[in-house]
């Protein structure tokens, strides 16, 4: 099939089509994995107002930072204001022992996490695996895992 492109009025809307999809599709993409992340976590530890900053008061007639926020970044700002540093549970854990009765324990509200163990203390590289609930992992480098339930974290 041949298709003929009669002006570059017309080449230019299809080149302004392609870019306008590769746009939406990866904001589609992006979406779709953040919001995995968004609920990768219970709630904050303490209870916080998620109206708090929307409405404006008789002394505020914007809405703050916290206002402006949604998603991700809002979770993080309300789980900070809480007392939370590490609502996402992202911070390096240093290894415990490492033996299989004492393995370094990874917390998880999900069944399975994905665990990077840095085998030597020069390493360049990140040995990543998953550690599943009641199933002690052992790294490569001889350091066993095991991940338990975070507290307060909902199913």
């Amino acid at each position: 099939m041949c298709l003929k492109i009669r002006s570059f009025r017309s080449l230019r809307s299809i080149n302004m089509s392609v870019s306008l999809l590769r746009t939406t599709s990866c904001l589609l993409r992006r979406t779709i994995s953040v919001a995995s992340v968004r609920y990768g976590h219970g709630p904050p530890a303490k209870p916080v107002d998620v109206h708090k900053g929307k409405v404006p008061s008789d002394d505020v007639k914007l809405p703050d930072s916290l206002g402006h926020s949604v998603g991700p970044e809002r979770y993080e700002l309300l789980a900070h204001e809480s007392g939370e540093e590490d609502p996402f549970e992202m911070k390096v854990v240093k290894r415990a022992k490492g033996t299989f009765d004492e393995p370094t324990i990874v917390k998880s509200i999900n069944n399975k996490r994905m665990v990077g163990c840095i085998c030597e203390e020069d390493a360049l590289t990140i040995n990543w695996m998953y550690v599943h609930k009641g199933e002690p992992k052992r790294c490569e480098c001889g350091y066993w895992f095991k991940l338990v339930d975070l507290p307060g974290g909902h199913h």
